[in-house]
């Protein structure tokens, strides 16, 4: 992948947002963003109770995949072009979703809703329905997700990247100061993670910092570009922002997001971890 594939700017989205072909979807962490105000014509995922398996922990299998993008019109050969809410954040997890079962034309809208409403461009609460499709999921793939005994594998041998927090890294919280802080049953890091914060790769209006900036970034963490990545966070979806950064921005073919993240990780029994900076 390349930045000129995966990223669209508003204007681009200004030109297409008519094509029947060209869909837009929001993805928020607030899920009640949507309905104060949103792209015309784009529709809504929920990422907790659409893209969530509804009983295990883990995402939606293939099977429920079709189902909720049949449901929303969305067709196999259809552009899908991800936005929301603080920098793409929940976006880029969707962005990481579409991927794994294959979706072969989807992109994120550079800078997501904050650089929309920056730019002073159109929102509206009406919401426009789709006609429903049969959509086909391929496979889930296995090169861009990681479980958990390949990390505990990885350690001192692969490219850990934690996006958490500093606080998070160091095992004062277990989770983002603004959530409950439960979910895991220990705090800390996974030994030889380096911690870089997700939020780093985006400029001030939301969207992302350019390649070199990027490249830059991770260099001067000493992150190992060369090598096999694994990026983590709480549960997924941080990580899932900077695969796409690391994977989808700057074309590095070995990067996975593991989405069991410190959630999993820090409630195993036995596994190793540090604490502190």
């Amino acid at each position: 992948m390349s930045r000129e594939k995966a990223l669209v700017d508003a204007a681009w989205v200004e030109a297409n947002r008519n094509d029947p072909k060209v869909v837009l979807v929001e993805v928020d962490e607030d899920v009640s963003a949507y309905d104060k105000g949103h792209i015309p014509a784009a529709v809504r995922l929920d990422w907790k109770s659409e893209l969530q398996d509804p009983i295990i922990r883990d995402f939606v299998n293939k099977e429920q995949f079709e189902k909720l993008l049949s449901g929303k019109g969305i067709a196999n050969d259809d552009i899908v072009v991800l936005y929301g809410g603080n920098n793409n954040w929940f976006a880029a997890y969707a962005y990481w979703y579409f991927s794994l079962y294959g979706h072969a034309d989807v992109r994120l809208l550079d800078g997501g809703r904050k650089k929309w409403e920056l730019d002073g461009r159109e929102l509206t609460a009406e919401v426009t329905p789709r006609p429903a499709t049969t959509y086909t999921a391929k496979e889930p793939r296995t090169d861009i997700r990681a479980f958990r005994e390949e990390v505990v594998a990885a350690i001192g041998e692969k490219a850990l990247v934690d996006v958490r927090s500093p606080d998070e890294f160091s095992g004062k919280l277990l989770a983002p100061a603004h959530l409950p802080q439960e979910q895991s049953q220990r705090a800390g890091h996974i030994p030889t993670a380096k911690n870089i914060p997700w939020a780093k790769t985006a400029n001030e209006d939301g969207t992302f910092r350019s390649n070199d900036e990027l490249t830059k970034l991770y260099d001067e963490a000493g992150v190992d570009l060369s090598r096999d990545i694994i990026a983590y966070c709480r549960i997924g979806e941080r990580s899932a922002h900077t695969w796409f950064a690391l994977h989808e921005l700057l074309d590095l073919p070995n990067v996975k997001n593991y989405d069991g993240s410190w959630t999993e990780y820090g409630s195993l029994v036995g596994v190793p971890i540090e604490k502190g900076a």
